[in-house]
């Protein structure tokens, strides 16, 4: 039983390595669009209650860990992908501090509709549909990256992402499908 649970642990740990593999292969070729979520912030989810968006002492900011884990996102994204020829992020400061960090402050544009919605409000069909145009422009044959939430990754694609993760995904009708996954630990 113990070889077995062994076995299983080892199979489990495997899958995102694999996933992250298969991700970075699809980026290597270019021409692909990343939604991330911003790297690791301290604590659990939400604002501040006196939370401004122009002022990101009022704001949840990356740890010091999460400040290390958008250094190793930019240095892969170098070593491992085609040029990132733009990227968008939400104007939470955790998200543009991400973007700033991993892929340097000139490519970096601030995207309102990349904001996380208001506490207890959903991502609006408004919202999304912004999003959804500036994916659907995208030609170039680096890659785009958006940086972003949890709500906007998950009501864009269904799926919800981990602190630091990036999703790569394609257009397909009224929404989009997942290609691939990366995991920065």
């Amino acid at each position: 039983m113990r070889i077995v649970m062994s076995l299983l642990f080892l199979l489990a740990a495997m899958v995102p390595a694999a996933a992250t593999e298969a991700g970075w292969a699809l980026l290597r070729n270019g021409g692909h669009v990343v939604l991330l979520r911003h790297a690791i912030t301290p604590g659990g989810g939400g604002e501040p209650a006196n939370f401004d968006i122009e002022n990101c002492a009022t704001q949840r900011n990356l740890s010091d860990r999460g400040k290390q884990q958008a250094r190793k996102m930019g240095a892969l994204f170098a070593a491992r992908a085609e040029t990132t020829e733009r990227v968008l992020s939400s104007r939470y400061c955790n998200a543009l501090e991400t973007a700033r960090i991993a892929f340097g402050d000139k490519i970096v544009e601030p995207l309102a509709a990349l904001d996380q919605p208001a506490p207890g409000a959903e991502v609006s069909a408004e919202q999304k549909e912004a999003i959804l145009k500036e994916i659907r422009a995208f030609t170039g044959s680096g890659n785009l990256v958006l940086v972003t939430h949890q709500e906007i990754i998950a009501a864009l694609t269904g799926q919800t992402a981990r602190e630091g993760e990036a999703v790569i995904v394609k257009p397909d009708g009224q929404g989009l499908h997942i290609l691939g996954r990366i995991v920065f630990n």
